[in-house]
This record gives C-alpha cells, sequence and structure tokens, in this order.
C-alpha cells in the first residue's frame, strides 16, 4: 500500500500568489459579461405581450426572422441574415455569424445580441460619411441596443435559456431584437 502524497505550498508563496490575485482583481476587475450591472434582464417570456406581438408584426426583419432561425441557421447568423437582406447586402457575409451562435459556442454573450451589434457596423459601414462620424453613429446605436437588451434579458445564453426553459423563449427574443435591429437602423 502506497502513501498517499501530501501537497505542500509553503506560507511564503501562498501569501505572494494571494497578493497577486488581489492585484489582479484591482487592476482587471470582472468582465463586463459578470458584472452585475449587465444582468439585470428580466427573464424572458414564453409569450410576447400584444404591444411586443404588435410591434414585430410591423417589422419586415422579425418576420424574415422565421425563414432561417432553426432552419439551419443558428440564432447570430439568422438575425445577422435578416439584418445583410434588409440592407442590400450579399448574403455570403452571413457566414461572418457563424461563429456567434449558441452564446459564442460556449453560452457566453447571446447570438441574438451579438448579430444585432454586427449589423448596426454594417450599417455604420454603408454610411457616406467621414469614418469618425460613422464610428460615432455605430457608438450610439450599439449603447441604445445594448441598453434596450440589458433592460429585456440577460446578456448571456446560458441565462436566457435555462435547463428546462423551451425553444419559444428564443424564438421570441429573436424576434424582439429584430424588430429592435430594424428600429435602430431605420432612425439611424
Amino acid at each position: 500500500m502506497s502513501k498517499p502524497e501530501i501537497f505542500h505550498f509553503p506560507r511564503r508563496k501562498f501569501l505572494a500568489s494571494a497578493s497577486c490575485l488581489l492585484l489582479g482583481e484591482a487592476l482587471f476587475p470582472l468582465s463586463a459579461v459578470a458584472r452585475p450591472e449587465n444582468r439585470l434582464g428580466q427573464e424572458v417570456p414564453e409569450k410576447l405581450s400584444s404591444e411586443d406581438l404588435e410591434w414585430v408584426e410591423k417589422s419586415t426583419m422579425a418576420k424574415d426572422l422565421k425563414n432561417y432561425f432553426g432552419k439551419g441557421y443558428s440564432c447570430a447568423e439568422s438575425l445577422f441574415m435578416v439584418s445583410l437582406r434588409f440592407l442590400g447586402k450579399p448574403e455570403e457575409l452571413v457566414w461572418a455569424a457563424a461563429g456567434f451562435g449558441g452564446g459564442l459556442y460556449h453560452k457566453d454573450l447571446c447570438g441574438f445580441l451579438t448579430a444585432g451589434i454586427m449589423a448596426i457596423g454594417v450599417s455604420a459601414g454603408t454610411l457616406k460619411k467621414e469614418r469618425k462620424e460613422a464610428k460615432e453613429y455605430c457608438s450610439r446605436l450599439v449603447k441604445q441596443y445594448w441598453k434596450w437588451w440589458a433592460s429585456r434579458a440577460p446578456l448571456r445564453c446560458a441565462e436566457i435559456r435555462t435547463e428546462g426553459a423551451s425553444r419559444p423563449v428564443c424564438v421570441n427574443l429573436g424576434r424582439l431584437a429584430a424588430a429592435k435591429v430594424e428600429e435602430l437602423l431605420s432612425a439611424g
């Protein structure tokens, strides 16, 4: 019978490591995703309110989303595709969103959130404005979209589609996101 190994960690090394961890947290605070203020979103309902339903029914992008989401296209790909179609851009560009579905394939930032931001960026790139002015436009719209999103839903896929949550949660969130992106791009 062999004797179990005992892990030995000298006190001096422990104190040095602990101080490095504290310094690291001071220099590099929690990531934006983990900050409590970015988890203020409400739980996404399985059914839309009559007001939300009326809003998404008026949206070309929200209606078009049903042609892509769940039909071979991820959340990010489907919202980005309807954005490209809305902006009159080549549909092959949808591949730019391929790695963003399912919360970056890690149940992290929701694909509908990231695709909306990508669509705003594409829209900014089509403006007949100086780069600085186009970037200001992009920044303004992204901030509006982020604020709207955080008031409606969690940022992370894992918090949106929790275990036991049904697919309609994502369908509804996608329809809402498409309507909001269309609204921002139209008003921009």
